[in-house]
């Protein structure tokens, strides 16, 4: 069965590109985050794969939002294809509703990447969940937290742990990662909920993981679990494509993104941005955004939490 697969990955890769046109790979956030960087290292290896050029686009905004539309219009010729996290794909849906697309008009293609969510400080911020929960409660409203956005992991995952500990604080929303930094090393908040990536790039100090276990990236940093607040979130990544596209389209970018994540270059870039690669083909994908939708659903209405929170 090993070899069936193999040979059919190969006959998908050895069909002729498209007159070498150009293909657009839309990153729905900021140059600089982590979600770029991703595109970036697979580009190259996508274009000599598929021998087709690989421009990357960033189309930030609203959590995501602005980018993911724009693909959702795309022509589904295979021209246009998106990069994006959870957060467009399976929070947005359950947090908005005027999204300018629906959350199955986007195909899943295949999966890049699933990253536990770090919690995390400048120079000077609170260095411990306790620290965090006593500042807090003292500022009474006026404790600052960052994210990329409302209706982002960042975002949905703080409000959870507030509201877990008992503690209110303020939401201040950026429009990507690279902005939530800056306010954080100037200290305009306190704390801010990323991918493993953004602590590493920018010398930050992690305060506590959203993961079931200590991740091997930050041995010395604890779970909330372990603190005593059960939460687990993790930000995952793939590809999508626009509404329409045809299945062997799909079927040729995926063995494409297969063979992409095993190339030296791609492993080594993202173990810079502490990015496990966790690879799912287009039909695991596909059940597996559906199913987090539906985990969102639940808790987003559990949590009770709604756009302005």
């Amino acid at each position: 069965m090993r070899v069936l697969a193999l040979f059919g990955l190969f006959v998908l890769l050895a069909l002729p590109a498209r007159a070498q046109a150009p293909i657009t790979l839309v990153v729905n956030f900021v140059a600089g985050g982590p979600s770029d960087l991703m595109a970036r290292f697979l580009a190259p290896e996508l274009s000599q794969i598929l021998g087709a050029p690989i421009v990357v686009k960033n189309s930030a905004g609203a959590a995501g939002v602005i980018g993911a539309a724009e693909v959702a219009r795309a022509r589904p010729d295979g021209q246009t294809f998106l990069l994006s996290p959870i957060g467009a794909m399976a929070i947005q849906p359950n947090f908005r509703n005027d999204l300018p697309y629906r959350p199955h008009d986007l195909v899943p293609v295949c999966q890049v990447a699933d990253t536990p969510v770090v919690l995390m400080s400048a120079p000077g911020g609170p260095r411990t969940l306790a620290e965090v929960a006593s500042r807090a409660r003292e500022a009474q409203g006026r404790f600052n937290f960052a994210s990329t956005g409302p209706g982002s992991m960042p975002h949905i995952a703080t409000v959870a742990m507030a509201r877990a500990m008992g503690a209110e604080m303020t939401h201040i929303p950026y429009r990507g990662n690279a902005e939530a930094v800056v306010s954080l090393l100037r200290q305009d908040v306190g704390i801010f909920a990323d991918q493993p990536g953004t602590l590493r790039a920018n010398n930050l100090h992690p305060i506590a993981i959203f993961a079931e276990q200590r991740s091997s990236e930050f041995p010395d940093t604890p779970t909330l679990r372990e603190l005593g607040t059960d939460l687990v979130y993790s930000i995952w990544s793939g590809l999508f494509a626009p509404p329409g596209t045809a299945p062997e389209v799909i079927a040729r970018m995926d063995a494409a993104c297969q063979r992409a994540l095993q190339q030296p270059s791609v492993i080594e870039g993202f173990r810079r941005l502490a990015t496990p690669i966790v690879y799912r083909d287009a039909a695991a994908f596909r059940a597996f955004r559906d199913t987090e939708l539906e985990k969102f659903r639940v808790v987003m209405r559990d949590a009770g939490i709604r756009p302005g929170d």
